[in-house]
């Protein structure tokens, strides 16, 4: 365990908490930080789900360096206190030596502060806030999913030169709100656009009315958005009752699956994804029915991108313990920084690859509209553009992130 010992965390449930695990060696814990309320609630539980996935997977076949892998879980409710909290006392009361899940680019920060001051390795699995790998990044911690930067280099540009010039902003009042806008800005004006205003919504806004009046006023060519879970829901199903989903045009930073099947009728616009369950690559349909074999009385019948970065996250770090050796913090976050995917293996357009300078999984980053040809009723994307991950990279991030050198990283085994 973490040689760095010290605080204690208050208790707060429930706690669920999984004993199938075999008499024998201990098994290695994990501690999964998922929300299951709050404005990412439901994309918490698809998050965990594909976590577990990946974790029955390796216990069926042995387990990791011959234990199993056991995990605590608990609501961190969207909020960044109760996150910092089930953090702290995942580690200190629960042996918990690695931290996995987060959407919330706020409850990513709080549980990042926690897993730095004791070496606790955290995946941060579908946190997207450029900040996560920028200024906010840790030597302990590996972001996952593609962020704000990524998904405006995958857009803009073109949408410049095809839509028009004068562009709005409409941004979550938060760290991932407003660090997105600013990337979306950043390549707007590269691009020789135009901000003609940013209107800030704060979070669990469900009335847009005001803000969708202001836009019919200034009559922008595009409005990009940085409105994530049950507040983009809300956006969208308001944007199509006053008829605004055709002009102007709409680019939503990224739509995380849950929030799309909660409301498919109001998808619109252009919108980023790391992974669809459609794509005609090796090995999607064979996930995408063995997820449905572990999700049998799930609410969502298929995997979507938040379900993948959860498994995607999980899987790699158990394979980074295998390859180690050891359980010992520092060799696997070695082996995760040395991390590349192939795209088979990704079930992506393209290799994949961990920066080592940043600790952010460089990856495929795609562009999708609504289908309006479903194959069936799940088939609610047409994904029109695949980017590389040199094309899509935030190349501002090594700049903002400064990794702690390893000497100075906690000594943490399980």
């Amino acid at each position: 365990m973490a040689s760095v010992i010290g605080g204690t965390g208050s208790f707060f449930g429930p706690w669920k908490e999984n004993h199938a695990w075999a008499q024998g060696a201990k098994p290695i814990k994990l501690g999964l930080t998922c929300d299951a309320s709050g404005q990412y609630g439901n994309s918490g539980q698809d998050d965990f789900r594909g976590i577990k996935m990946a974790i029955d997977e390796f216990n069926a076949k042995g387990g990791v360096l011959g234990r199993q892998v056991t995990y605590i879980t608990a609501d961190t409710e969207t909020t960044p206190a109760t996150g910092s909290r089930v953090a702290e006392r995942f580690i200190t009361r629960e042996d918990c030596t690695i931290l996995i899940g987060a959407l919330h680019s706020g409850v990513a920060n709080a549980i990042t502060q926690v897993a730095s001051k004791y070496g606790v390795i955290y995946m941060n699995t579908n946190s997207s806030a450029p900040s996560e790998a920028g200024e906010n990044c840790s030597r302990v911690k590996f972001v996952w999913d593609g962020n704000g930067t990524n998904f405006s280099k995958a857009s803009v540009k073109n949408a410049v030169d095809s839509i028009g010039k004068n562009w709005m902003l409409l941004t979550n009042d938060y760290v991932w709100g407003h660090t997105t806008s600013a990337a979306t800005r950043a390549q707007v004006e590269a691009a020789g656009g135009k901000i003609i205003d940013n209107l800030l919504v704060p979070q669990n806004t469900r009335d847009f009315t005001a803000y969708l009046l202001k836009i019919q006023q200034a009559k922008p060519d595009v409005v990009a958005t940085a409105i994530g879970g049950d507040d983009i829901k809300a956006l969208r199903e308001q944007v199509a009752q006053l008829k605004l989903d055709g002009k102007p045009a709409w680019i939503n930073n990224q739509q995380d699956w849950p929030d799309v099947w909660g409301a498919p009728d109001s998808l619109f616009g252009v919108f980023g994804t790391t992974w669809y369950h459609k794509l005609q690559l090796p090995g999607v349909a064979d996930f995408v029915k063995k997820w449905q074999a572990a999700n049998k009385d799930g609410p969502i019948p298929v995997p979507g991108n938040v379900s993948y970065n959860g498994y995607m996250s999980t899987r790699e770090l158990l394979r980074a313990i295998e390859r180690a050796g050891s359980t010992n913090n520092v060799k696997i976050i070695k082996e995760l920084e040395n991390l590349k995917v192939s795209a088979t293996d990704r079930m992506q357009h393209f290799d994949a690859y961990m920066d080592p300078m940043t600790h952010q999984m460089q990856q495929t980053i795609y562009l999708a509209r609504r289908n309006a040809k479903p194959a069936d009723n799940t088939d609610l994307y047409e994904i029109i553009r695949w980017t590389e991950p040199k094309t899509a990279a935030d190349d501002a991030a090594p700049g903002k992130c400064k990794l702690t050198p390893y000497e100075q990283v906690p000594t943490v085994d399980s």
